[in-house]
């Protein structure tokens, strides 16, 4: 199992460039665990103990307003890693993480990605560089959310997702996932949706959503 661990840990971007030794004790270190679908990761102002690493599925990052709103940050796919923050300063958990699907997630104590930081110069650096990706794309939303209405936030998120050569967005996602993800609710997400399928946009079915003129939708949103 340790080597199995060791070998995902090698293709991540996050350690991949770790000694052999290292990822072997990081391996024996770790723990893998699998969540149901919708199942709690950790909760704002839960202890930051550790790093998580996402084996397989996929895992979303939120905040949570006092009468239920919810705003998606970020959508984090197999491969990925979050719970960087509280890792490199040791405070509580900043905000809510859920399985969209079931999930392998690989738990990191806290204490074995520090002192592999402080031996490993390179693994520090991707450390450095995961938290500065993390607070720009947190920069680009809070802007989008000050300056852009909400079909042009839907259109962004359109955008941002992995579509295949037949421009349909996978894996698939709901209604509600992209109108979180947007900051907005069920319905102004799906009236976005529709102003989007009327204009010849996308085209949606079900949760499947194709993106037909991504160009078009592109120069929208910059609009």
């Amino acid at each position: 199992m340790t080597a199995d661990v060791a070998g995902f840990l090698r293709e991540t971007h996050f350690l991949c460039s770790a000694p052999a030794g290292d990822l072997r004790a990081v391996a024996a270190a770790s723990r893998v665990r699998t969540f149901r679908s919708g199942q709690v990761v950790f909760s704002a102002g839960d202890p930051g103990d550790a790093l998580i690493m996402v084996v397989s599925g996929r895992v979303k990052v939120m905040v949570r307003s006092a009468d239920g709103g919810e705003l998606t940050l970020t959508i984090i796919q197999a491969g990925g890693v979050f719970g960087e923050l509280s890792v490199a300063d040791g405070g509580p958990r900043s905000a809510d993480a859920e399985t969209l699907e079931e999930s392998e997630l690989l738990i990191i104590p806290r204490a074995v990605i520090q002192d592999i930081c402080s031996r490993v110069p390179s693994v520090a650096q991707a450390l450095t560089a995961s938290l500065a990706a993390t607070l720009r794309r947190l920069t680009e939303a809070t802007s989008d959310l000050v300056f852009l209405d909400l079909p042009r936030r839907v259109a962004k998120v359109l955008l941002s997702q992995p579509r295949g050569d037949d421009g349909v967005i996978r894996p698939g996602m709901s209604q509600e996932e992209l109108a979180h993800q947007a900051g907005g609710t069920r319905q102004s997400g799906n009236a976005a949706l529709r102003g989007f399928e009327r204009r010849g946009w996308i085209k949606t079915h079900g949760r499947a959503v194709t993106v037909k003129q991504a160009a078009t939708l592109s120069r929208f949103a910059d609009a």
